[in-house]
């Protein structure tokens, strides 16, 4: 079955989840909903998938974009967590190569005692996490520090300890997992949000189209339905009980991009705030982003203000680690800002909050998940898909989500690096690769420019506006010399010769992105 994720006839997409009775019905299409309609499609459910707004589209876009096992979480004993998200990083290297890419961390050790420290805890997660001979830590002393990462002010500690990690594009990687589903055979539809839990106990959602000009419902009819709607999570769950206490607690996070040259660290290095968190600064191409604050937030939205004390934040815990100029708001090329949704725990800090998965049943019968990691969706995935075949009382295809390539993830990198097509587009086709993986030499062949991402993005990847592209499919909305604003207009003609927009429609189009990339930095205007 085809990878292809066309989503244009709306229409006929809204009539085919009004007909069947569904196995499963999931509402929510981030990276835990996605993973959880893959593997139950591939263990042969049917599965209806059902997005409020579009793939991605909040936390799982928001991330600081990494694959990695928690170290920090070993401090806190919770040896379970790191040992399923270190173990998961080798399965996701396994079936996604281009989404994940190796990246040397930096972890300073002011004092020999906090070395010893360090090493203790990377030799456990090392073996917690079956890190291979090859990629286990290093220690390097000043000197050595000084040689190889000279912005990192070597003078402020005894050693540091050197650990491969993964960098992702979050919401690629959900893509992924949205497309695997559907060519799985799930039916899956992004700006349909759930307005109505119907039956008692729940055996049926209605969703209603959320695009401009389109009046389309259906009644999804589900066996089983899981809330996985991230943030929104207890709104759905107000849908199926009036009366539900909320289970969540919202924290807020940011990061800001910077042109590589402003900050030019050369691996991944760990910055300390003035409350002593830890934040990253990441190296990407052309651009360094630095991230994230964590404070709490009091409500579910897809675009959080970014505050300039947010902001400032940032700043102060790059300047106080690395010898760098001061930075100024000038600097800043995109930012972007998401909500996390953690399981409440009183009187905790949103840095000592459990990034813990939890599961539980509402009293229509609806099984909600909330929290969790990144870096862990495909294993809370397969367990909240153990739990709906065991409801189901049926066989389930003895497929494992842990051995299927998602779309892209059959080749390897290096293998495509040396196609002909691509390597002559020198740095452009190493960003396709990046991006599509194995599917990079179609789009290079369509002309792998902006109009090729826009008409892959409507063709394969079920974009239906702009803002899908230039922001989940392609990632220049953060990683452009100009936030891609530039491309928007020549993305938008592609687009819209897809999507029957008018000029009046695709103006609209390009006018909602240079409104979201103002209002992202707006506080940062003098």
């Amino acid at each position: 079955m085809s990878a292809a994720l066309d989503l244009r006839q709306r229409q006929a997409v809204f009539r085919a989840l009004e007909a069947p009775v569904f196995d499963l019905v999931v509402i929510g299409g981030g990276v835990t909903g996605a993973g959880v309609a893959r593997d139950a499609a591939l263990r042969g459910l049917s599965v209806a998938l059902l997005e409020a707004r579009d793939f991605a589209s909040g936390t799982s876009s928001r991330s600081s974009k990494m694959i990695h096992g928690g170290l920090r979480y070993l401090a806190q004993g919770d040896t379970a967590l790191v040992k399923e998200a270190a173990s998961e990083r080798q399965i996701l290297r396994r079936i996604a190569p281009h989404l994940t890419r190796l990246s040397p961390f930096i972890v300073p050790a002011p004092s020999l005692a906090s070395e010893a420290k360090l090493r203790a805890g990377l030799w456990m997660f090392e073996k917690l996490g079956e890190v291979p001979a090859a990629e286990r830590h290093q220690i390097w002393g000043r000197d050595e520090l000084r040689r190889r990462e000279p912005l990192l002010a070597a003078e402020g500690f005894h050693s540091v300890a050197v650990y491969p990690e993964f960098l992702t594009d979050d919401a690629r990687l959900t893509l992924a997992n949205v497309r695997g589903a559907a060519q799985a055979g799930a039916v899956a539809l992004n700006y349909a949000p759930v307005v109505e839990v119907a039956g008692d106990p729940a055996g049926a959602v209605v969703c209603r189209s959320a695009l401009p000009g389109e009046a389309l419902e259906a009644r999804v009819r589900g066996r089983v339905i899981v809330n996985a709607a991230g943030p929104w999570v207890d709104a759905v769950r107000a849908l199926e009980s009036a009366g539900a206490q909320p289970r969540l607690t919202l924290t807020k996070g940011v990061h800001v991009v910077l042109p590589h040259a402003r900050v030019p660290v050369a691996h991944t290095v760990i910055l300390r705030g003035a409350d002593k968190r830890g934040l990253f600064a990441v190296p990407r191409g052309g651009f360094t982003y630095l991230g994230t604050t964590d404070t709490f937030h009091d409500q579910a939205e897809g675009w959080p203000p970014i505050t300039a004390e947010d902001v400032r934040y940032i700043f102060d815990a790059a300047e106080r680690s690395l010898k760098i100029e001061p930075l100024g708001f000038s600097d800043v090329v995109a930012a972007w800002s998401g909500v996390r949704p953690l399981v409440a725990q009183a009187g905790k800090s949103p840095s000592e909050i459990s990034r813990k998965d939890e599961v539980w049943t509402g009293p229509g019968g609806i099984i909600t998940i909330a929290g969790g990691k990144l870096s862990a969706y495909r294993a809370m995935a397969e367990r909240i898909v153990d739990t709906v075949v065991e409801r189901l009382g049926k066989a389930a295809r003895p497929v494992s989500s842990a051995e299927v390539p998602l779309p892209g993830g059959d080749v390897a990198p290096a293998v495509l690096a040396a196609d002909p097509a691509l390597a002559a587009l020198g740095a452009a086709g190493g960003r396709l690769i990046d991006l599509y993986g194995s599917e990079a030499p179609a789009v290079a062949a369509d002309g792998g420019d902006v109009a090729a991402e826009a008409r892959r993005a409507v063709l394969f990847e079920g974009a239906a506006r702009l803002e899908d592209w230039w922001v989940r499919r392609s990632m220049r909305a953060w990683f452009s010399a100009d936030a891609g604003v530039s491309a928007l207009a020549p993305a938008a003609e592609a687009m819209g010769g897809l999507l029957g927009w008018d000029a009046a429609r695709a103006a609209a189009e390009v006018d909602a992105c240079l409104a979201i990339h103002k209002q992202s930095l707006s506080a940062l205007v003098a």
